[in-house]
């Protein structure tokens, strides 16, 4: 903010925000939000409108997750709300929740915030970044009482294998853990990758929470059209259930001119979104190449090629660029670069030796942030290597 208030642009590469970089919703959306501005001006049902209740439900039935009606589906002022209000309804203090180390931070965020322990198991760098079966199964206690998945992932793109997937719900299935399946990027996914939801892995017998939304495959960040589906043992889960409902109550009801862009938005046959932008080979695609292969030629730094949502999450060798703080390393490049990426720590990774980078700028002005990024980082090896 500074910066910018002394003149300078400054290319914000810290958020998955659409609009910004010129990746627009389609017509039809826009205009049923308008054409319902009318209705709008009035409460919704606390847990949103019917329609887009309707219209989510119908969307994981199309995906093999069968039993699902609109009475299991909650709407929020997107997942970031959402995910707040079931830590509230779902968690005493003290309780552990399983989060990703890389995560999304408002996981962890929420966590704190509702009084709950986020206990973080690891994603496995060299296995694509899928999570580590093996360290989740290490850190269940008597006091766990959820496990997180985000697949897609944020900030690493991995998309989960089936075998990580199923191992995941196989874990909370034996633990009795609910299983909260964060998946707001599942159709952001490329390449040869499949999205496994979880849902479908849980089955009846493990009580899953479905997060989805618009924001990113739809380019609607600030309609904030976000959703709940519960899934699985609904019997078992209506203490929890009733807990959510009456949060929605006090919240009153989400944003209800943004649910109206849900039924158009997930309309069956419907086209999502612009194919050029995200079809395999579209835009997204390649610029989620461009900047990997770009990032793997500069020397001791390595990117694991993502295979969806909207990043990436490259690796730097702190002895050869002196970095003690991650944070200072985004800052210093802030300032002399006027590029601003996040650092890995806010994710949640334990070690200040990642940073995120987002992947939304037209190819062109992508390129040249990189080759800054590359200069950037040849300088300070030299300043590092000079200081030893």
């Amino acid at each position: 903010m500074r910066l910018e208030a002394e003149g300078h642009d400054v290319l914000r590469l810290n958020l998955g925000n659409m609009y910004p970089f010129g990746l627009h919703a389609r017509e039809e959306i826009v205009e049923a939000v308008g054409r319902d501005l009318r209705p709008a001006e009035a409460y919704s049902d606390s847990r949103g409108i019917l329609p887009a209740r309707e219209a989510v439900a119908d969307h994981y039935r199309r995906c093999g997750i069968d039993g699902i009606s609109p009475d299991q589906v909650f709407l929020g002022n997107g997942v970031s709300e959402l995910i707040t209000l079931v830590l509230q309804a779902l968690g005493d203090p003290g309780d552990e929740i399983l989060v990703p180390a890389p995560d999304y931070p408002t996981w962890t965020g929420a966590v704190n915030l509702t009084g709950g322990v986020a206990v973080h198991y690891l994603g496995d760098e060299e296995n694509g970044w899928n999570p580590s079966l093996a360290d989740i199964e290490a850190k269940v206690t008597p006091r766990t009482k959820a496990l997180v998945m985000i697949n897609p992932n944020n900030p690493t793109g991995a998309v989960y294998s089936e075998e990580t997937v199923r191992g995941m719900a196989d874990i909370a299935r034996r633990h009795g853990l609910v299983l909260l399946s964060d998946e707001i990027y599942e159709k952001l996914i490329f390449g040869d990758a499949v999205h496994h939801h979880a849902a479908k892995a849980a089955g009846d017998d493990v009580l899953c929470l479905t997060f989805g939304g618009l924001s990113k495959a739809y380019c609607v960040c600030g309609f904030r059209a976000g959703w709940l589906a519960v899934t699985g043992p609904l019997g078992r889960a209506a203490d929890l259930i009733e807990g959510i409902t009456l949060l929605s109550n006090m919240r009153v009801c989400p944003n209800v001119p943004g649910q109206h862009a849900i039924p158009v938005a997930l309309a069956e046959d419907s086209p999502w979104t612009d194919a050029e932008v995200i079809d395999p080979g579209g835009r997204i695609e390649r610029q989620l190449a461009l900047t990997a292969e770009r990032l793997n030629a500069i020397p001791s730094v390595s990117c694991v090629a993502p295979r969806g949502a909207l990043y990436c999450f490259p690796r730097v060798d702190r002895d050869l660029f002196g970095v003690k703080s991650d944070e200072e390393l985004v800052l210093d490049l802030l300032r002399q670069e006027h590029i601003l990426v996040t650092h890995g720590t806010g994710f949640n990774w334990p070690e200040p030796d990642h940073f995120r980078i987002v992947c939304l700028p037209d190819a062109g002005v992508l390129d040249r942030a990189l080759g800054a990024i590359d200069g950037y980082l040849g300088r300070r090896a030299q300043s590092a290597a000079g200081g030893r």
